[in-house]
């Protein structure tokens, strides 16, 4: 079995889309830039055309009318048609007009360079070209992602080009009085046919996802564009609660306490996913919080063995969980003995475990190899022989701490189960003694969201056993660069520490925050290596001076009926990101195609 199982090549698909978003210029370059193109373009435009008229002054004044009229109508459209759209800011509903105006200036310059060929008709024509494929434009955007109604979208969509566009009728009529009874036909026809054609395109794409998931495709767009936009979450959690499945969820929680509660590690069987603040993407940082906010100590949420069909549908059916756990993190700790810390590899997988009394703590890792979604049966399976060794239960973990750019991310069951299988057996046949925890979590100044470091922070858990000290170190971040795990060990073993294993939550509060291939930043890629790895062995070393003798005890919670997206809906709904694009794609090029073929045949009649 492997584990590159066609759900996440589904979701990577998905991913891939992502790096094709950009960032928009600032409101002062947006302004600026559009003076440039309206003044400067349009202007040099109608200047280049002094051969019909010898007076300076209009050309110029071609261009500044045009930039004033952009500008004031756009502000009228961001603060009054589209005053309650969150998405359309004055900024945005700018750099839409700017956008525009690049269309629209291609036609306008060819049109100059016809004119002098041919007649001043064919800027005319051109012009009026332009002015049909920026409406289209504008049409398409504002209807597939403003929130207000159709008619101010419609109307937002119309204004500033139809205005700009009776600038040039003004400037026209030097070339001929009765222009606008001319292309008066053409005026009254062309919106009607962008509309027709900007119409058709939304709903055929909009097909794409009435089929595949029953919501038109633009409509979870706009809900993805308002939280990737404005970061609001629940439009979009709306629909994904609405295409959930409803499943138990299991938590495992390994306590430790003396005279109180120490520290804890707590393995949600959720996917901290899918992305930014949607569904459960924070919750191994929300659980960090509030389960240390009620009982005190350091908890730390690393990934269990488990995949993007456990991402939570919503914020709430996070709190579900969070209060589950939180009701249920009363109990007493019972376990006085510890195991060493012993590890087993085979060159291709490496797995660790330490138990304490009847409970295993397990984890897995392909390190320096990717290291990303391990398959489920591995958890049975680790539990099956747990069983057969006398121990009672066992906590599975995915360390999730090394990713490169091989892409390769498989790797065959039976050599995870082989490492599982020699680590569980190895620490069973050791003696056991009382054991000390100590702990410690930083929050590093100057690490964010966009460097990859997850709002949970880094959390060291020491476990001192049999002569032997480990660190547990638990980041709050999506996977980490190939080899930055092996430098994090030998710099902790070279302070005094006998062995130790790094992991991180898989949080994706990281991802859809940067731009780029993988959208995310793993730990260690816009980190500085050395400042983390000195971050890590200062909480290290503060976890160490805060060793007491402890007991654990060990606690599995189940929550029932919790939203989750499942495989098939989170498979249909990645799926649906490539088909709705391979639509668009297939189908633009045919529709205003056929609407430019309409228009200039109007106009060629005119």
């Amino acid at each position: 079995m492997s584990v590159n199982n066609s759900l996440d090549h589904s979701v990577n698909k998905a991913k891939t889309h992502y790096s094709s978003l950009f960032s928009l210029p600032t409101l002062n370059k947006t302004i600026i830039a559009l003076g440039v193109l309206c003044i400067g373009g349009v202007g040099f435009s109608a200047l280049s055309l002094l051969i019909y008229t010898h007076n300076l002054a209009d050309g110029v004044f071609l261009g500044l009318s045009v930039f004033i009229t952009t500008f004031m109508l756009d502000w009228f459209v961001s603060r009054v048609l589209l005053h309650h759209d969150p998405i359309f800011t004055l900024r945005r509903t700018l750099v839409l007009s700017l956008f525009g105006w690049i269309i629209w200036l291609v036609f306008i310059f060819l049109g100059t360079f016809l004119t002098f060929i041919f007649h001043f008709w064919w800027w005319i024509n051109l012009c009026l070209l332009g002015f049909s494929a920026v409406l289209s434009l504008r049409f398409v955007v504002l209807l597939s992602t403003s929130t207000v109604d159709s008619k101010r979208s419609l109307l937002a969509a119309f204004i500033q080009p139809f205005a700009c566009l009776l600038s040039f009728l003004a400037f026209w009529t030097h070339f001929e009085s009765s222009i606008l009874i001319r292309v008066l036909p053409f005026l009254v026809v062309s919106p009607v046919i962008c509309f027709i054609s900007a119409f058709l395109f939304i709903f055929l794409v909009n097909r794409v996802g009435q089929q595949e998931c029953k919501i038109p495709s633009l409509s979870l767009f706009k809900a993805f564009m308002l939280n990737w936009v404005v970061g609001l979450k629940e439009p979009l959690e709306t629909y994904l609660e609405r295409l959930s499945e409803k499943t138990s969820v299991e938590v495992s929680i390994l306590k430790f306490s003396s005279l109180k509660f120490k520290a804890s590690v707590v393995v949600p069987f959720v996917h901290p996913g899918p992305f930014k603040n949607i569904g459960s993407s924070l919750l191994p940082s929300i659980v960090k919080k509030e389960f240390e906010k009620k009982f005190g100590g350091d908890t730390c949420v690393p990934l269990g063995i488990l995949g993007h069909e456990q991402d939570l549908a919503s914020e709430k059916q996070n709190q579900k969980i969070v209060a589950h756990l939180v009701a249920s993190g009363g109990f007493s700790a019972y376990i006085k003995n510890a195991s060493p810390f012993v590890r087993a590899t085979n060159g291709i997988a490496t797995a660790s475990c330490q138990i304490f009394g009847d409970i295993a703590l397990v984890s897995f890792t392909l390190a320096p190899k990717t290291t990303e979604h391990l398959p489920q049966e591995l958890m049975a399976i680790v539990r099956e022989e747990a069983k057969k060794q006398g121990i009672n239960c066992a906590i599975v973990i995915n360390a999730h701490n090394s990713i490169d750019d091989s892409g390769n991310t498989e790797v065959p069951l039976d050599k995870l189960k082989d490492v599982a299988l020699a680590s569980l057996r190895e620490a069973a046949s050791l003696p056991t003694s009382s054991f000390k925890i100590g702990s410690a979590t930083v929050f590093p100044e100057g690490f964010s969201l966009n460097d990859g470091m997850g709002p949970g922070g880094i959390t060291v858990v020491v476990i001192e056993a049999v002569g032997q000290k480990t660190a547990y170190v638990v980041i709050d971040g999506n996977n980490m660069v190939s080899g930055l795990r092996e430098q994090i060990l030998s710099a902790l073993k070279s302070i005094g520490f006998n062995d130790c294993e790094v992991f991180t939550t898989d949080t994706h509060a990281v991802s859809a925050v940067v731009f780029g291939r993988r959208g995310y930043h793993p730990i260690g890629e816009a980190i500085d290596d050395m400042k983390l790895i000195g971050c890590i062995e200062d909480t290290a070393k503060r976890a160490s001076t805060n060793l007491e003798t402890c007991k654990a005890g060990y606690l599995k919670i189940v929550v029932p009926e919790v939203k989750v997206i499942g495989k098939a809906r989170l498979n249909s709904l990645s799926l649906l990101v490539d088909n709705a694009l391979r639509r668009a794609k297939k189908i633009v090029l045919p529709i205003f195609g056929c609407e430019g073929l309409l228009l200039i045949l109007i106009l060629a009649n005119l």
